[in-house]
């Protein structure tokens, strides 16, 4: 076990066990051993436990550590009794029960490098630029290079204000790190690409670092970041880890926090958890310690950059002509309309592309989260929800804004998703004027969406019989649309219902059409056909009557599938 007494002025001393592994040291949230001290950096140091090392290290690259009164940019072997200086903190090691007889490592000035970046193997001086070569050693470079230019232009503060200009702020990071280096404040190795070093630097100095090019990637759908050395990419609904890391906590802290400031969001230590967007409408998740125990986690689901219409959707095979048809009809005759599934499903990219055949001289009021639907009408009024502030005031929540939209005089209402009261107020929305409105919802079949609507009208707060919610379901929802996320990564539109009424306390449905496997092709692909069931909505009586007739064909025979009809309702 590895013990260490922290003692910051004015609280009393603390007392950690360690064991073997990697601990940054700081005053930071994202530090794993935090010191509440003014005086230190947010990532300070790194403490590093290992069988054959047991050092503190500078992680500043400014600051340093103090030892017996000298100031060291490393230090140890670690032993009991040592006393570290941090700020006006210090750290006194009291047992280090993992030490060995281990060859010491003199304490040094604050300039010699005593360690080869994060391999924390020791570094001869005259060792050939071959043992430089490693990615370990490129990182920190990169890390201490980023740090010099953050100091040079106080860019910690500047980088986070929205007045200031992005492509400036590059431009001035740009030069500040290429003077470091022809000045020779930073030795460059001379196998690594200066050019390529200095925009990597000014990535993650000013952009999101590593993760620019896979935001620039179309095959990537989703990035997860879990801690500042993993990184994770869907890619054709596929998962792969990233060879590329963030430099330090702090780095991806920076981005996070550069990410949700200019929409007005917080993260820190009262707020460890946030939903924010970047400028492309991807949505961004970020969770933080102490909630998070493996460093700052991002999540960004990224938003396509070109518009995937009903027929482009044909065309990648997540639904047939025929069923893209019918829900265009639905769209242009005012039919309300939900979109269900699971997480990753596809539910906001399929209610973009339901919301292209609204008619231009509608008026549109979406309310989202986090902004995501684009939108190409001009009469689009766009609404988000606001958090609590610091003080817990300012919240203005989905089911807000769904009231507040009723007084804008809208011809349809687009909800981005439905997660608890809101889902009363869009029903009523529904069925007092504004039919034809969209909305998404999470459930695995249409019969679930059913329960899980009435479960959200119940977080309303509002004390009703089932069957009155029942009712209001299925009087303001004429079509659903069940979205799935296959095994082989694809995502399909699996069944289209059609609500039809109630029988007694039931909720009847009628299958429209649907999606039926047959098998699994050699390399995993799933395999099946698009089928209608022959039955026709029952609203098409009406479309007859107005005088507009649609074409009944696209459904199939009937007796095509007979004796394979599921149950039609749901109770």
């Amino acid at each position: 076990m590895f013990d260490i007494e922290i003692n910051v002025p004015g609280r009393k001393p603390e007392i950690r066990s360690l064991e073997l592994g990697r601990y940054s040291v700081g005053k930071g949230l994202a530090s794993d051993i935090r010191i509440r001290d003014k005086t230190a950096n947010r990532i300070h140091a790194e403490l590093v436990i290992e069988p054959d090392e047991y050092v503190i290290r500078d992680a500043s690259g400014k600051a340093g550590i103090n030892v017996r009164g000298v100031q060291v940019s490393a230090y140890g072997p670690l032993k009991e009794g040592d006393e570290l200086s941090i700020g006006r903190s210090t750290i006194r090691i009291v047992k280090n029960g993992f030490l060995e007889c281990k060859s010491g490592i003199n304490v040094a000035s604050k300039n010699t490098r005593l360690y080869d970046a994060d391999s924390e193997m020791p570094v001869d001086s005259n060792k050939n630029d071959e043992d430089h070569k490693d990615h370990s050693s490129t990182t920190q470079l990169k890390k201490e290079i980023q740090q010099k230019v953050l100091v040079d232009l106080d860019l910690y503060k500047r980088s986070l204000m929205d007045s200031f200009d992005t492509d400036r702020l590059r431009e001035e990071a740009a030069q500040s790190a290429r003077k470091l280096i022809d000045q020779g404040d930073v030795e460059v190795p001379a196998h690594i690409d200066n050019e390529q070093l200095l925009k990597e630097v000014v990535a993650e100095a000013i952009g999101l670092g590593p993760l620019e090019p896979y935001l620039e990637d179309e095959t990537i759908s989703e990035i997860m970041v879990n801690g500042p050395r993993k990184i994770f990419l869907e890619r054709q609904g596929r998962v792969e880890k990233s060879p590329t890391q963030f430099t330090s906590v702090e780095s991806l802290m920076s981005i996070i926090e550069r990410i949700v400031a200019p929409i007005g969001r917080r993260v820190d230590e009262g707020s460890p958890m946030v939903d924010a967007r970047l400028s492309d409408g991807s949505r961004v998740n970020a969770i933080i310690p102490p909630l998070s125990l493996v460093g700052p986690v991002l999540t960004i689901r990224k938003f396509s950059k070109q518009r995937f219409s009903l027929d482009r959707l044909v065309e990648f095979d997540s639904l047939s002509q025929e069923m893209a048809d019918f829900l265009k009809i639905c769209v242009r005759h005012h039919k309300s309309i939900v979109v269900s599934g699971g997480t990753g499903s596809g539910k906001t990219t399929f209610l973009n592309a339901l919301s292209e055949h609204i008619p231009p001289d509608e008026r549109i009021v979406t309310i989202e989260d986090a902004a995501e639907l684009q939108l190409g009408q001009d009469h689009v009024v766009s609404l988000e929800s606001r958090p609590a502030n610091v003080e817990g005031r300012g919240l203005i929540a989905i089911r807000d804004l769904v009231r507040n939209a009723l007084r804008m005089r809208p011809d349809r209402i687009v909800v981005g998703e439905c997660r608890g009261g809101e889902a009363l107020d869009m029903l009523q929305a529904m069925n007092t004027g504004h039919e034809g409105s969209l909305t998404t919802a999470h459930a695995n079949t249409p019969r679930d969406l059913l329960s899980r609507l009435e479960v959200m009208v119940l977080m309303a707060g509002m004390d009703m019989p089932v069957r009155v919610i029942r009712e209001q379901i299925a009087s303001a929802v004429d079509i659903v649309v069940q979205q799935t996320r296959s095994r082989d990564g694809r995502r399909r539109v699996t069944s289209i219902v059609e609500l039809d009424g109630m029988e007694g306390d039931i909720i009847l449905m009628q299958k429209l059409f649907e999606f039926k496997q047959s098998g699994v092709g050699a390399s995993g692909e799933i395999l099946g056909e698009y089928r209608g069931f022959g039955d026709v909505p029952s609203f098409y009586d009406e479309l007859d009557a107005s005088g507009y007739a649609p074409d009944r064909s696209i459904f199939g025979a009937a007796d095509s599938f007979k004796g394979e009809m599921e149950e039609s309702w749901v109770g």
